[in-house]
């Protein structure tokens, strides 16, 4: 059995939740009940998938996938947070990828989609719990919960399954009522990079827009933030990121990057904890 197939492993279980639709602004389109079952079989040498949603007013659909072998273009963590994501993205082709976190009897997926012209296209947000658990969704990520310090350790997966694990460090403040800034810091073989940038305020959206390549932050349900390109420009570095407030405290980062020629090129997991509001 490899490492892998037994990192999946930790995502078996009966998960309830709803697959939540949004537009690229942030606005909800669609909420759909769901429930998902991840049962392993034979000894676990086979995993049956069935996926069950009750969109409203509509025949209840199922989907049932069995599995045998992970493919590539899935990646698990050892605490069985995981991306299924497009290893190449193509231009005039549609592309996206699939972010997940778990944290105990919760999972916190996100769908991040764009379309042919590489426009962020779409977002489905999937809030699950185990089945019997009452551990609670956090409130609606805010701007508040985001300000002050953030220090926390880092693994970052390469293709080759070369993995490196670092120390990361995270200043958000407030410049003023429409402005933040952001200071991101971590360490890799005893240099130290520093990342900073500006982001305007609009209603739940972090818009960072002096760069070559405009991204944006979408603060959503459960504590969770999409962090993506508006649109995905041709020989530019970009990322796919998913946050995830498991607590006041405690926040769950997954970034996806993409080199310049449209390849992937890592998978980071962050856990960061907050150490200073005073931002």
């Amino acid at each position: 059995m490899t490492t892998q197939w037994q990192y999946f492993l930790k995502n078996l279980g009966e998960w309830e939740g709803s697959f939540t639709s949004f537009s690229p602004s942030g606005e909800e389109l669609s909420d759909t009940p769901s429930l998902l079952s991840l049962v392993g079989e034979n000894n676990n040498e086979k995993i049956r998938l069935s996926l069950k949603r009750f969109p409203s007013g509509q025949p209840p659909q199922e989907l049932v996938l069995e599995y045998t072998s992970i493919g590539n273009q899935i990646l698990f963590f050892n605490d069985g947070c995981f991306c299924q994501a497009s290893l190449q993205r193509s231009p005039f082709s549609q592309f996206g990828g699939e972010l997940a976190l778990i944290a105990g009897s919760r999972r916190l997926r996100q769908v991040q989609l764009f379309d042919s012209n590489g426009k962020f296209d779409q977002l489905t947000l999937i809030r699950e719990k185990l089945v019997g658990s009452d551990t609670p969704e956090q409130p609606p990520l805010t701007i508040d919960s985001l300000l002050g310090e953030w220090v926390g350790e880092a693994i970052t997966i390469y293709p080759d399954f070369r993995s490196v694990v670092y120390p990361t460090k995270l200043k958000v403040n407030a410049l003023d009522s429409h402005h933040i800034s952001q200071e991101v810091c971590f360490t890799i073989d005893d240099f130290t990079h520093t990342i900073t940038s500006t982001a305007h305020i609009e209603g739940s959206i972090l818009k960072f827009e002096n760069s070559d390549q405009p991204v944006q932050i979408l603060l959503l349900p459960d504590g969770a933030s999409c962090n993506t390109p508006i649109q995905i420009k041709a020989g530019h570095d970009f990322i796919l990121e998913a946050g995830w407030l498991v607590s006041p405290e405690l926040r769950y980062r997954m970034i996806r990057s993409y080199n310049s020629q449209g390849s992937w090129n890592s998978l980071t997991l962050v856990k960061e904890k907050k150490i200073s509001t005073n931002f």
